[in-house]
């Protein structure tokens, strides 16, 4: 095994770097800050994407990157965390799908990718430089891990598939909608 305070260290950088982008999008989403469209531009974009409603869509969103990310950056309640951020980034991805993989493309790459790293962080825990480590690991039981990401995985399986079933009646009624050909 490597050594621990080179592991710590790098569990940290990885930390706060993935926590900081994390957040920085979650903010563009509440509060519109680095150009973001704040609450309202964020509903008006999720109901645009199907996701209804689009109010509760773009809090919950926004939460799950700024909240997440925050905590995953502070290395506290760091399975919650992780758990939270990747249910956000399932989210986000199930947007970019219709566009492929590749993020050049409008697709899921970069949400996928920060996901990963959100659940992988809070697999595998915080680490020495932490405040999970500084309050004795009580918000980081194994408990926490299993609750925090079957939580996340139930609400992210919702979201999507109420997005599909949304898509569904809105495909049935422009059919019903449309005239016949003679």
């Amino acid at each position: 095994m490597g050594h621990p305070n080179r592991r710590d260290l790098g569990l940290l950088v990885l930390r706060v770097g993935t926590g900081a982008v994390l957040a920085a999008h979650g903010t563009q989403k509440l509060f519109g800050w680095f150009g973001g469209g704040g609450i309202e531009g964020t509903t008006k974009a999720m109901e645009a994407m199907g996701f209804h409603p689009g109010r509760e869509s773009a809090i919950a969103a926004g939460l799950g990157e700024a909240g997440g990310g925050a905590l995953l950056a502070l290395g506290l309640a760091t399975p919650a965390a992780g758990a939270a951020a990747a249910g956000a980034m399932t989210g986000a991805v199930a947007v970019h799908a219709p566009a492929g993989f590749f993020a050049q493309s409008g697709g899921y790459e970069y949400p996928a990718f920060l996901g990963f790293v959100a659940a992988a962080i809070g697999v595998t825990g915080a680490g020495r430089y932490s405040l999970d480590h500084a309050t004795d690991h009580v918000l980081d039981r194994p408990w926490v891990v299993a609750a925090a990401f079957l939580g996340t995985a139930i609400a992210a399986a919702a979201v999507v598939n109420r997005r599909a079933d949304d898509q569904a009646a809105a495909e049935a009624t422009a059919e019903d909608a449309a005239p016949e050909s003679v």
